[in-house]
């Protein structure tokens, strides 16, 4: 056991050797940073999809998209005035790093409501997709197009009617720095 002990503690001390003149270590990278963005059959956008770090959710998600409905390409409309507190069913936020390129990010809803509207926090941020599942499978995804967006409070998806939201995925990379991302479900 003494000898075990011995030889451990040899390998140890010549690993961490660095020969004379050297400067730290070295860090390959190799491919593209994250993983191509998963779709299922009939996902309405036709383009390349960036390649995404994906942040999983905690829990696991009910609802798997059954059917897409069509697109709906974002608008960028400004709400003027957001809805008060009292209105908010559900409200979900993830955190960019510029660092991190291109996110996945998938948001547990669970709740009920009439819109779902968006935010942009901190730094502007370029957004491909985001992918909203209702709970009877039905999905609808809005196309931001890869385009940057300006910090602000937006209207995503109006749904018509009172609906339940499973999960929303929403695929994003901060511009400089860290923001935010957030969704608030409007009752």
């Amino acid at each position: 056991m003494k000898q075990l002990l011995t030889l451990v503690a040899l390998v140890t001390c010549l690993a961490g050797a660095v020969p004379a003149g050297a400067k730290g270590h070295v860090v390959v990278h190799r491919g593209p940073r994250g993983r191509a963005v998963v779709v299922h059959r009939g996902f309405p956008l036709a383009r390349p999809l960036p390649r995404a770090i994906v942040r999983h959710p905690l829990a696991r998600f009910r609802v798997e998209p059954r059917v897409y409905l069509p697109r709906v390409v974002f608008g960028a409309v400004v709400v003027a005035t957001r809805p008060g507190p009292r209105r908010i069913a559900w409200r979900g936020a993830e955190t960019l790093a510029a660092a991190d390129g291109w996110t996945e990010v998938q948001l547990d809803v669970n709740q009920v409501g009439a819109r779902l509207d968006f935010e942009i926090g901190g730094v502007p941020a370029a957004i491909s997709f985001a992918e909203v599942v209702f709970d009877n499978g039905d999905t609808r995804v809005v196309d931001f197009a890869d385009k940057r967006y300006s910090a602000g409070y937006y209207a995503l998806l109006d749904f018509g009617a009172v609906r339940r939201v499973d999960h929303v995925r929403v695929v994003a990379r901060a511009e400089t720095a860290t923001g935010t991302i957030a969704l608030h479900l409007v009752g």
